[in-house]
């Protein structure tokens, strides 16, 4: 299992969840990962774990809205590795409220994360990655970059930038080898899925249950959850294509929520 043998791959969010799924799997193939989160501790306990599977790997603090931190982060790798071959911008928070009651900072906090993390971590990553002529940029998108649900005004208009941006990056970057593209997985339920069912049904005034199978699942033509694997999965998929023609695109993993 080698298809990443000797990347260095920095994947954002990469303490838990999806984040942890896709640096686990990069690791499976030969990559050295890095452990990019807000929370240091976790972080250093997931590159711990994976150290003790014999997988390489390194943990970093990352605030993905500090400009500073994220190049001071970048830094680091680039000073300990010589490079970055692979970005994965994963890291992402999820706040739901209607509209005409969402709180400004709470949409400023929303956009920040997603956006603003994504932009940052793409301006540090290009710049190694230009200088050798190749990279990956993999955003964690979602279903919600081409849907829309009731609740989730800054989440859905986030999650369709990232579409905006990888089509940017893939355009400028190709001079560079460099490509870009999202990964839009549907409900996985990971504890930020799993905030939501009770929040959801608070404000909707359903049950539970109800949140899940006509909500969350309505839509899917087997009324599963996506696995973080199967994230990990696509991720993979666009990391260890060889081909250049793989770029600014974004692949749905959703159960035929959304199909396109």
């Amino acid at each position: 299992m080698d298809q990443l043998k000797g990347k260095i791959a920095i994947v954002t969010g990469a303490a838990s969840g999806i984040g942890k799924a896709i640096a686990e799997r990069f690791a499976q193939e030969g990559a050295t990962v890095v452990i990019a989160d807000l929370m240091l501790p976790a972080a250093q306990s997931t590159a711990s774990e994976f150290i003790a599977k014999g997988y390489q790997a390194m943990a970093i603090a990352m605030d993905v809205t500090d400009e500073a931190a994220v190049n001071s982060g970048v830094a680091k790798v680039v000073a300990d590795y010589g490079t970055v071959d692979i970005l994965v911008s994963n890291a992402g928070i999820q706040i739901v409220h209607p509209i005409e009651e969402f709180p400004f900072t709470d949409w400023k906090k929303m956009l920040a994360v997603h956006l603003d993390g994504a932009f940052l971590t793409t301006k540090a990553c290009v710049k190694p990655m230009y200088a050798a002529k190749t990279g990956t940029i993999i955003y964690i998108g979602s279903v919600h970059s081409k849907e829309a649900s009731k609740l989730k005004s800054a989440y859905v208009t986030a999650k369709h930038g990232l579409i905006g941006l990888a089509r940017v990056v893939a355009k400028e970057g190709a001079e560079h080898g460099v490509r870009a593209n999202v990964v839009c997985p549907g409900f996985v339920k990971t504890p930020l899925v799993e905030k939501q069912i009770p929040e959801q049904a608070k404000a909707l005034g359903i049950s539970e249950d109800a949140v899940i199978k006509d909500v969350m699942l309505k839509e899917t033509v087997d009324g599963e959850f996506t696995t973080v694997e199967d994230v990990a999965e696509a991720a993979l998929f666009f990391a260890a294509s060889k081909s250049n023609a793989l770029t600014g695109q974004s692949m749905i993993v959703s159960h035929g929520w959304f199909m396109e």
